[in-house]
């Protein structure tokens, strides 16, 4: 009666996960005799006597270096957990959060960031085995307040941003918004009123779905300038 892999960690389809043994067969998974078999790429989430894993399709791969926009989801005595939009969530510690002295029997880290915040950071470490931990302590991260969060998918985040910025910086141009792209395919978009910030997801939105249109960033300057 033996687990196999660590929690978390990544695993292929067919891969053996825990072998003899009397398991409970959970998501993702099947019985091959006395094996246990994942039947997708994914992570493992295995709980007590429950052999599971989360699939990766549709979710961001953390890669260290990355900037990501979380959402605080859990608030410790000195660190926050984020969702970042992947099977792993953000770990941020407040060595990582703050320069200032810090002492959790005195301050509260809910000052600095409480639930429902959501947050620019970037991974500074992760090896597929934990959650990758995170800092806003470079320039430019931090919380994000005022504007719109949306969603597109991770591998469309490259087309949207263009080469060297070109796509993001024309629609930023035309909507008179400030924009920044997570990798983990989270977009803060916030104008000068409501009709911008609509104006520039209606844009990113088109790019996202036309991502394989030759000549698209021509395309979307004329779709801005037009106002169609």
């Amino acid at each position: 009666m033996t687990v196999l892999v660590k929690e978390k960690e990544l695993v292929v389809p067919g891969q053996i996960l825990a072998e003899g043994g009397h398991y409970k067969v959970g998501a993702n998974v099947i019985k091959d005799g006395e094996y246990y078999r994942s039947v997708v790429l994914g992570i493992y989430t295995g709980s007590g006597n429950t052999i599971s894993t989360r699939p990766l399709t549709g979710k961001y791969y953390p890669h260290v270096g990355d900037l990501v926009i979380g959402k605080i989801i859990d608030v410790g005595l000195t660190m926050w957990r984020l969702d970042i939009g992947s099977p792993y969530e953000g770990i941020l510690f407040v060595s990582n959060a703050t320069r200032r002295k810090f002492d959790p029997v005195r301050h509260d880290a809910r000052k600095i960031y409480d639930v429902g915040d959501v947050v620019r950071a970037k991974i500074i470490a992760f090896d597929r085995t934990k959650d990758p931990s995170l800092t806003t302590l470079d320039r430019g991260l931090g919380k994000l307040s005022g504007g719109k969060i949306i969603s597109v998918s991770p591998t469309k985040i490259s087309r949207i941003i263009g080469h060297r910025g070109s796509m993001i910086n024309i629609i930023k141009k035309y909507t008179h918004t400030n924009i920044l792209v997570g990798q983990n395919g989270r977009i803060w978009v916030n104008g000068r009123d409501i009709n911008d910030e609509m104006r520039a997801i209606e844009a990113i939105r088109l790019v996202e779905k036309e991502a394989l249109r030759s000549g698209l960033t021509d395309y979307i300057e004329e779709f801005l300038k037009e106002g169609k």
